[in-house]
């Protein structure tokens, strides 16, 4: 049977990332794809005593709740965040379910087919999937090592009246970058001066390798109701609770609480209410700490095996913070071809081409340091070295 479709359904796109997933599942392959926690470090005997808490202690945890979240969860947040610079009212904070959630429905609310959101280039793969599916017209920026270039940053916010400037400033996903504080300020700069919103993306923020060496959010150094903000608990709690946040201008938390209405009613309760006691009974900055802790030795441990390739034209970004390498290979290597050579090896990583807006560089790759024990990534870069060295007959 023929089904018809809307027509958006053309514009909506698989993950490469959860389809390398699904093949690597089926073998012995260890694995450096996936953007994934350690599930060692979850805390499970205090999230198992916050479900049971909230759920023996509270009958409304297991009724219907706010749209915009269970209030007392809203109120803690907005002090996390204020600890972290960024004085925002609980009234205006939206949780949803992860932050991709709150991607989505503010994509819903603010684009119509066309529009431009300017981002760099690569970024975030799942934030694009969701800006095509609502038929927008993404363009690539120019950037470096410290953010987005601001000449070309301006010149396309002038030529294409942007709707929204979307970035991942701090510890990115694919490239591990961090903006420079300057970058960050002239930015504001920018979208104040041309009157464009600003869409913070900070899932990793809390994983960084040396707190002195950590600029301050974008969001925190706006004065003037420009920059939304999302962050999440997947990275530093559990992934499974889905419990993501966004704050922002009044006026758009408002019209994202009223789509979101439309969409799932609410986040989990329960979830919600087992946040609120693991927050109050659980030390969850020195758990954080312990993560920082765990994931910059796996990163020093990848990184060392990196150093030992001698291939000449092999680039990479050493992280600051968050969970993954960017590596750049040599031009004669198309990293989406290796990946196939890998995976016959035992191992597996993410090529870089799926992450670009526009010009996708072939020869670039993601790796993950966190969800592998130091053991397993000796093994796994051992097995990636040699597929590396086995492209120089073909040099």
């Amino acid at each position: 049977m023929k089904y018809g479709f809307a027509e958006r359904v053309k514009y909506m796109k698989s993950s490469a990332v959860r389809d390398i997933l699904k093949i690597i599942n089926q073998g012995n392959i260890i694995s450096f794809a996936g953007g994934l926690p350690e599930e060692s470090l979850f805390p499970v005997e205090a999230v198992d005593k916050a479900f049971h808490k909230a759920i023996t202690t509270n009958n409304k945890t297991l009724q219907y709740g706010e749209t915009e979240g269970v209030a007392e969860l809203r109120s803690l947040l907005a002090e996390r965040m204020k600890q972290k610079g960024l004085n925002r009212l609980a009234e205006n904070i939206l949780v949803t379910s992860g932050s991709q959630q709150a991607i989505d429905i503010f994509s819903r609310v603010m684009f119509n087919k066309g529009d431009v959101i300017l981002t760099e280039n690569p970024t975030y793969l799942a934030a694009l999937q969701v800006f095509e599916s609502y038929e927008t017209n993404v363009v690539a920026v120019e950037s470096d090592d410290d953010g987005m270039i601001l000449t070309d940053l301006e010149e396309k916010i002038e030529r294409l009246k942007p709707k929204c400037i979307y970035v991942v400033p701090t510890y990115s996903n694919p490239t591990g970058k961090v903006w420079s504080l300057e970058r960050r300020k002239k930015l504001l700069e920018l979208a104040n001066k041309y009157h464009v919103v600003i869409f913070e993306d900070d899932p990793y923020g809390e994983l960084q390798f040396d707190e002195k060496a950590a600029p301050p959010s974008i969001a925190s150094l706006d004065n003037n109701d420009l920059v939304l903000y999302t962050s999440t608990f997947s990275k530093t709690v559990v992934p499974a609770m889905r419990i993501g946040w966004i704050v922002g201008p009044h006026q758009i938390i408002r019209i994202m609480a009223q789509a979101k209405q439309a969409t799932d009613l609410h986040t989990n309760s329960i979830s919600q209410h087992a946040l609120i006691h693991l927050l109050h009974d659980f030390d969850i900055d020195e758990h954080i700490q312990i993560i920082r802790k765990t994931y910059y030795e796996r990163m020093l441990v990848m990184k060392r095996l990196l150093d030992s390739v001698e291939i000449d034209g092999l680039e990479y970004i050493v992280p600051k913070g968050g969970m993954f390498f960017w590596v750049k290979l040599p031009d004669h290597i198309n990293t989406k071809k290796l990946l196939n050579e890998a995976v016959k090896e035992g191992v597996a990583f993410v090529p870089g081409a799926p992450f670009y807006v526009s010009e996708p560089d072939q020869t670039t790759l993601r790796l993950n340091f966190t969800n592998s024990e130091p053991s397993l990534i000796e093994e796994g870069m051992k097995r990636f070295v040699k597929v590396l060295e086995a492209t120089k007959q073909h040099a």
